[in-house]
């Protein structure tokens, strides 16, 4: 084990860095996008690069995929964070790719690590140099584009999906880097599920966690890791060992899905193993405010004021103490009462206006600011509702020609969604009367 200590010295990198795949065929994991035939595997081998966005969660290779990209196509590699950089740093980046395009015509890959982290006028800075071909755009993220890309950005990207690394893609990790860069060190059977296991997935995770056991072994003069060591060197890591390489995005999905069937105990649970395997607090908060539009609406319109109030709260307090307020909001949306029509009728307009025709307003409803439009009859015959009985122009129509009759919020018969669709179907009993 000397050999090890020897190599620690002049190989000062940390074990990820060293790990890093030099080609494509080193990386391990990820087969489902490139395997032969796969869909980033047929990228690399097209030729030329495209801009892309690679999401997935934390240590899963996508930093690792963009350098593989721009070493593919003999590219500039230009890297950015979101989390440390600002519009100086972008301006700063362009500079850099105009200038290696005017004197060696060298192409750039600008690679924007945690893109989700850059605001709207951040990420429009990217569109133009895109646009222009300037550089490739190749964009990391651990959150859902639809939501955190810009839509623009996004319309000129291709999206690839990374998954979780198994505990196969994990260990077959491990056997990697003992004999490349740990001289051969072994784990027993035991040790080596429990390494794998606490890195939930995440390859960086785990080389980080191994780097630490390896240091102390040469330490203690052992060529061979057992569970006490182990447990000595990564204490509180190892106490998720349980977790079964469980996806992030899973968790989220059971954390949903507890809310929405009623179960506090189960939505309590999936939200302090989240936070306690590291999610950002701040993104529970986003989610547990969808979940109050999308599961509770307005069968108890509390729910999603007592969200952001959560939300805003755990912006004043901050951790731990912050977390709290999100545990309170999740209780209460498991309690509440449950409707889906908002977001069904929601769901169901935009798909309707999606594959329909683009229908005019009619005119007793179109804005009348001038003489002219007043002398088109725009407004004419709009019935102001405070004027009449109940403040309802009964038998009055708001929908285009063509719509008149459609209906897409239909409440259900739970919580204030009770009494909406009384008062809804007394409404309706008016226009019928007006007929």
């Amino acid at each position: 084990m000397n050999m090890l200590h020897n190599n620690s010295r002049k190989k000062p990198a940390p074990l990820a860095e060293r790990m890093r795949p030099a080609t494509l065929e080193d990386v391990i994991g990820q087969q489902h996008i490139l395997g032969e035939g796969k869909p980033l595997r047929v990228a690399f081998q097209s030729g030329e690069p495209h801009s892309m966005i690679l999401w997935g969660p934390p240590g899963v290779g996508k930093t690792t995929l963009a350098r593989l990209m721009a070493d593919a196509f003999h590219c500039e590699f230009i890297a950015l964070s979101a989390v440390l950089s600002g519009i100086k740093d972008i301006r700063e980046a362009v500079e850099r790719a105009q200038i290696l395009q005017a004197t060696s015509h060298r192409r750039t890959i600008l690679f924007v690590d945690e893109v989700h982290r850059f605001n709207k006028s951040q990420q429009d800075a990217f569109l133009p140099h895109v646009e222009s071909g300037l550089f490739t755009f190749i964009g990391a993220t651990t959150e859902t584009p639809s939501f955190e890309v810009n839509s623009a950005l996004l319309s000129r990207a291709s999206v690839y999906v990374l998954k979780s690394l198994t505990d196969e893609d994990l260990q077959a990790m491990v056997v990697r880097a003992c004999e490349r860069e740990l001289d051969g060190l072994t784990l027993t059977q035991e040790a080596m599920a429990s390494l794998v296991s606490s890195a939930d997935g995440d390859g960086r995770k785990l080389l980080n966690n191994l780097d630490i056991v390896a240091h102390a072994a040469v330490a203690k003069h052992l060529d061979m890791v057992d569970q006490g060591l182990l447990g000595e060197c990564l204490g509180d890591a190892l106490r998720r060992f349980d977790k079964g390489g469980d996806a992030f995005y899973d968790q989220i999905s059971a954390l949903h899905k507890s809310v929405r069937g009623s179960n506090p105990d189960a939505a309590l649970y999936w939200l302090v193993r989240m936070l306690d395997g590291g999610a950002d607090p701040r993104y529970m908060a986003r989610r547990i405010v969808r979940m109050a539009s999308e599961d509770i609406g307005l069968a108890d319109p509390r729910a999603l004021r007592i969200c952001l109030d959560a939300a805003e709260t755990y912006e004043r307090l901050g951790s731990p103490e912050g977390e709290l307020a999100l545990a309170e909001a999740v209780i209460y949306l498991a309690c509440a009462a449950k409707s889906n029509a908002v977001y069904k009728a929601y769901n169901a307009v935009r798909a309707m206006i999606a594959k329909d025709k683009s229908r005019v307003v009619p005119e007793h409803l179109r804005n009348a600011p001038t003489k002219l439009m007043k002398e088109l009859g725009y407004g004419k015959l709009y019935r102001y509702a405070h004027d009449e009985p109940d403040a309802y122009a009964a038998g009055e129509t708001y929908l285009p020609e063509g719509l008149e009759n459609e209906s897409w919020y239909h409440p259900v018969s739970r919580g204030l969604e009770i009494k909406i669709a009384e008062k809804l179907a007394y409404l309706r009993s008016l226009d019928d009367q007006a007929k």
